[in-house]
């Protein structure tokens, strides 16, 4: 079995918001999807580990700022590369506005929004599928969709060796942004210089 084929599917790339107790997070996802007309309904599928899932479960509200192609990799640093347990993402951003459901709209390298309400909540396992009416939306930019292969050929930096490995070194990759450590070793407090994450993320590829 190729486990490659699950990259060709197409997705898009959205930061998820949710609001609770006057905290304000939100993380990248690429699973949201409209599975109904009337009434509008969408799904999200949100990792249990996130903050946010946490939020919208208890809160039942959710807005998804749709990523276009003019997001740069500042934003999924912001979004996606912290945890909002221990940061406050929307700290000195200015990129957001606050929509009809009291959660934070991302207007920075987005072409629109969509607020919504849950209705259901699956348990899948490492995930829950949120199903949700749609409460308010709009549009505020031009700018194509960006999807996962967009990121992964646009906006994704490009492995940067910190060194020039001679023959025989060893090279650790960080499976997210694809930063290369040359070394015997990869420190296990090591933090990845690009993305923030941490040493556990990195695989070893040679020597």
């Amino acid at each position: 079995m190729n486990n490659k084929a699950m990259y060709n599917l197409s997705y898009g790339l959205f930061v998820l918001t949710a609001r609770q107790d006057e905290k304000d997070n939100g993380c990248i996802v690429n699973t949201v999807g409209q599975v109904t007309t009337e009434p509008n309904q969408i799904t999200v599928a949100v990792n249990k580990l996130n903050l946010t899932h946490d939020m919208i479960a208890a809160t039942k509200k959710l807005t998804a700022s749709i990523l276009s192609e003019q997001a740069d990799f500042s934003l999924f640093q912001r979004f996606g590369f912290q945890s909002g347990r221990n940061a406050d993402k929307f700290l000195l951003f200015d990129g957001k506005k606050r929509v009809a459901n009291d959660t934070f709209a991302v207007t920075q390298g987005t072409n629109g929004y969509i607020s919504a309400y849950v209705t259901r909540q699956i348990d899948v396992g490492t995930h829950t599928i949120f199903l949700a009416s749609v409460t308010d939306m709009d549009i505020w930019g031009d700018a194509p969709s960006a999807t996962y292969a967009y990121y992964q050929s646009n906006i994704k930096p490009k492995p940067q060796p910190s060194s020039k490995a001679a023959p025989g070194k060893t090279i650790w990759r960080c499976r997210v942004c694809g930063y290369e450590y040359v070394g015997e070793e990869l420190p296990k407090d090591f933090i990845c210089p690009i993305c923030k994450h941490p040493a556990s993320d990195f695989e070893k590829i040679s020597g």
